[in-house]
C-alpha cells in the first residue's frame, strides 16, 4: 500500500528532503535528531494539550451547515478551526513549535507570514512565553493586512518588510531564512507552512493533525460513522489541509480534495495553482512542485488571498497531486469571493478569503446527497473585511 507520510529521509514519494545552505544544516539537523523524541515526552504532550484546550479553545467544533447542505444537496460539515484564539488553524502549530524551541533552549523566534495569521500566531505564542519574536512580512501583504500588523505589534513582535522580490510571502520567507542563517545559536524559525527542509512538514504536519483527530470522534458523535466521505481544504503552503487530511491519508474510502488559487484564470499569468502550473523544482529548502519558467526560475504567484499567494506547494500536498490520492481544484478570486459572501449570507460566518476558495469546490464538483462533505473551515474573515468591502462595494 502506498504511504502518504513522509520516509525516515524526509520524502513524500519524490517531494521533500533538505536543499538547504551548509550554514543552515547544524539548525535543521538538530531539529530533526530532537522533534520526535521531544514530542513524545509525556510532559511535552500534556502541556502541548493543555494550552490546546484552556488557550486555543479547543476542541474546535464540527458544525452541520444546514442551509448550505439543503442548496447543495449533500451533507456539509464545518470544521470550525475559524473559533480558536486568534482567528485560525495557524495557532495549533506555534504552541507545538514554541515548546519544541523552549526544550531546545531557544530564546529568540522568527517566523515569516503572507495573511498575516500565522504572524500573529506566532507573536500571541512568543508573548506568552515571554521570548523575542521578529516576523518578517511582504511589503505588499503589510499594507493589505494592516489589522493583523497591528496585533502583532500589539503583542510585542517586530515586524520587518521584506522588500525584495514580489515582496509577499515568499519574499518574506527568503528574509526569515537569511535571518536564521546570520542567528544560528540561540534562534528558532517557526514555519506556519508544511513547507520548508525536512523535518519542517512533518513537524508542521502532526502538530495541525488535532485537526482531523477531532475531526474522527465528532463525525463519531453526529453521524455515527468515523470517517466521512470526502475531507476538503484550501491550499497554499498546505498546513491546514495537512492537518484536516492526516488521518485520512490511509483510509481510501475518504475523497481528499485538495482546493488552490486559480487567481485571475489557471492561464492568465496571475495564478497560485501550482498542482497545474507547478514543474519539479527547490524552494526554501525543499523539493516540490513549483510554478517556474522555463530556465528554473520561479515565476510571481498571485491571488487576492495573501495566505494562497506562494509559488509552491507543501511536498506532501505535491506527492498526493501526483500520485493521484487528492484531488485538486483551482478556483478564481471572484468564485472565491462569491462562496465567502454565500456562506455569510447563509450561515452567518464570514470566512478568511483562503477559506472562501474551499468553500467554492461546491459549486465545482457534484456531490451525492448521501455524502458527507467536511471543508476546514480554516481561518475568520475579519483580516479580510478591507477586501471584502472593495470587492462587493459594501
Amino acid at each position: 500500500m502506498a504511504s502518504y507520510n513522509v520516509d525516515e529521509r524526509g520524502y513524500y514519494g519524490e517531494f521533500g528532503g533538505a536543499y538547504i545552505p551548509e550554514m543552515l544544516y547544524p539548525n535543521v539537523e538538530e531539529l530533526r535528531q530532537n522533534y520526535l523524541k521531544i514530542t513524545a515526552e509525556p510532559g511535552f504532550k500534556a502541556e502541548f494539550d493543555q494550552l490546546l484546550k484552556d488557550y486555543v479553545g479547543r476542541p474546535s467544533p464540527l458544525y452541520f451547515a444546514k442551509r448550505l447542505s439543503e442548496k447543495y444537496n449533500t451533507k456539509i460539515y464545518l470544521k470550525r478551526e475559524d473559533l480558536n484564539h486568534t482567528g485560525a488553524h495557524k495557532i495549533n502549530n506555534t504552541i507545538g513549535q514554541i515548546l519544541v524551541a523552549k526544550k531546545l533552549g531557544k530564546s529568540r523566534i522568527i517566523a515569516e507570514t503572507g495573511a498575516g495569521q500565522h504572524g500573529v500566531a506566532t507573536a500571541t505564542v512568543c508573548a506568552l512565553m515571554g521570548m523575542e519574536c521578529i516576523v518578517y512580512m511582504g511589503e505588499i501583504d503589510i499594507k493589505r493586512q494592516a489589522p493583523n500588523v497591528a496585533r502583532m505589534k500589539m503583542l510585542g513582535a517586530e515586524v520587518r518588510p521584506a522588500l525584495s522580490g514580489s515582496r509577499t510571502l515568499k519574499d518574506a520567507t527568503n528574509e526569515a531564512i537569511r535571518d536564521w542563517i546570520n542567528n544560528p545559536v540561540d534562534t528558532h524559525y517557526i514555519i506556519g507552512s508544511a513547507i520548508g527542509p525536512h523535518p519542517y512538514p512533518d513537524m508542521v504536519t502532526r502538530f495541525q493533525s488535532i485537526i482531523s483527530e477531532e475531526i474522527k470522534w465528532q463525525l463519531k458523535e453526529h453521524e455515527g460513522r468515523e470517517n466521512p466521505d470526502y475531507v476538503v481544504a484550501c491550499i497554499g503552503g498546505g498546513s491546514n489541509a495537512a492537518g484536516t487530511y492526516y488521518h485520512f491519508l490511509h483510509e481510501p474510502e475518504v475523497g481528499i480534495i485538495a482546493v488552490e488559487a486559480a487567481g485571475k484564470g489557471v492561464n492568465s499569468g496571475h495564478s497560485a495553482a501550482t498542482s497545474k502550473l507547478g514543474k519539479v523544482g527547490v524552494i526554501h529548502g525543499c523539493k516540490t512542485l513549483l510554478m517556474q519558467s522555463p530556465d528554473g526560475q520561479i515565476t510571481e504567484p498571485y491571488s487576492i488571498s495573501a495566505g494562497l499567494d506562494y509559488p509552491g506547494v507543501g511536498p506532501m500536498h505535491s506527492h498526493l497531486a501526483t500520485s493521484g490520492r487528492g484531488e485538486f481544484y483551482s478556483i478564481t478570486d471572484d468564485d472565491a469571493m462569491k462562496a465567502g459572501y454565500e456562506l455569510a449570507q447563509m450561515e452567518g460566518i464570514i470566512p478568511a478569503i483562503e477559506t472562501s476558495h474551499a468553500l467554492a469546490v461546491l459549486k465545482e464538483k457534484k456531490f451525492k446527497p448521501e455524502d458527507i462533505v467536511i471543508i476546514c473551515l480554516s481561518g475568520r474573515g475579519d483580516k479580510d473585511l478591507e477586501t471584502y468591502i472593495d470587492y462587493f462595494k459594501l
